[in-house]
């Protein structure tokens, strides 16, 4: 594309109402993504979802304060979207429990009335109460089962988890993600776990006959697993996470990174798109303090630790008012990739309190 036809698209995009999100970025990259500006964003926080709360034995509202941070998947020729919902509990700011929303068109979403994953009297108890359950990620097996990566809060610590099911209704619980007990309290959230598109779907796909997973939101590390439920840690030479890559001064990711979609294996490598934080002080200047902004990375196909690409620029920054303000200001956070009607639909939080998409054509 020469310089003439890009800036054409640009005021083609304006003119329709949309936003380009992504400037000229590196051949391997998943670009552009256009804001979906007529529609985001796509689903609010809404106050009358009353659900029985099996711990706290009462009603709660449980997605009247926030909704965000999705995962997404094609089932059936439709795109479901799990999401993380909070009440209004005060002595953890909300505890979070997941939804389930289905969309014909990949922009206009039912939900349903009662979360799908969520604390319960169960053996997660101690771990989910009275964070609940965060953030989760979504792959497909080639069997048809869905594996969702998810995060659990105590009040404390924020622990990586993992659950299955065959409809997106019903979940299993499996537990912790990392059972060996010096890792059972280890500060550990967002697994990407790499996959293969097979039509619309996204297979969890084996590198070297073993499963693999990204992690982390300082910096990224590996785990490695037989079966997607029980992972073990990618260690340095000190018996320590070894970190695969991490922020970088005087760029969009300064402060930190933390893992986004499913990562996914390309022609080119294995592209992990990720979330990452500008520093308060002496971070990138052309993003505000403590902005979080979107980039992406590619790792060799046959080697999930080695780096071979990363982009300089980020892909995607907070510039709309549900961007800006909200829960917490200044935030786009990415975690639900489709393949879905020839186009790629990124589903992402904003200002942790509502949730947008942005589609590639790609």
């Amino acid at each position: 594309m020469n310089l003439k036809s890009f800036y054409l698209i640009i005021v083609l995009q304006l003119l329709a109402g949309i936003t380009t999100i992504s400037a000229q970025q590196p051949s391997w990259t998943l670009t552009p993504f256009v804001k979906q500006d007529v529609d985001n964003p796509i689903l609010l926080p809404i106050k009358n979802s009353d659900f029985y709360c099996p711990v706290s034995k009462q009603n709660v509202h449980w997605e009247a304060k926030d909704v965000y941070n999705p995962a997404a998947v094609v089932r059936n020729g439709k795109v479901y979207l799990l999401y993380r919902a909070e009440d209004t509990l005060k002595s953890v700011d909300g505890t979070s429990r997941i939804g389930l929303a289905v969309s014909s068109d990949g922009i206009h979403f039912k939900r349903q009335t009662k979360p799908v994953l969520f604390p319960d009297n169960d053996f997660m108890k101690p771990y989910e109460w009275a964070g609940g359950c965060e953030d989760p990620r979504i792959v497909e097996t080639t069997d048809g089962k869905y594996i969702v990566t998810y995060t659990t809060y105590d009040g404390k610590t924020a622990r990586l988890c993992v659950a299955s099911s065959r409809n997106l209704q019903k979940w299993k619980k499996h537990g912790l993600a990392f059972q060996q007990e010096k890792y059972k309290d280890l500060w550990s959230k967002s697994g990407a776990i790499i996959c293969k598109r097979v039509g619309e779907k996204l297979i969890a796909t084996k590198v070297n006959g073993k499963y693999w997973m990204y992690f982390g939101d300082t910096s990224i590390f590996l785990a490695t697993s037989k079966d997607l439920i029980n992972w073990e840690i990618v260690e340095d030479e000190t018996g320590k996470p070894k970190p695969i890559f991490g922020a970088r001064e005087g760029k969009f990711d300064s402060r930190l990174v933390e893992s986004g979609p499913p990562a996914m294996i390309t022609k080119k490598g294995i592209l992990l798109l990720y979330n990452s934080m500008n520093l308060h002080e002496n971070g990138f200047a052309g993003l505000p303090p403590d902005a979080y902004s979107a980039g992406q990375i590619l790792m060799d196909k046959n080697d999930p630790t080695k780096v071979i690409g990363r982009t300089d620029e980020h892909f995607m920054k907070p510039e709309k008012p549900y961007e800006l303000t909200g829960q917490v200001n200044q935030v786009v956070f990415i975690e639900g990739l489709v393949y879905f009607k020839k186009k790629y639909f990124l589903y992402y939080g904003t200002a942790d309190s509502k949730i947008a998409v942005a589609v590639c054509s790609f």
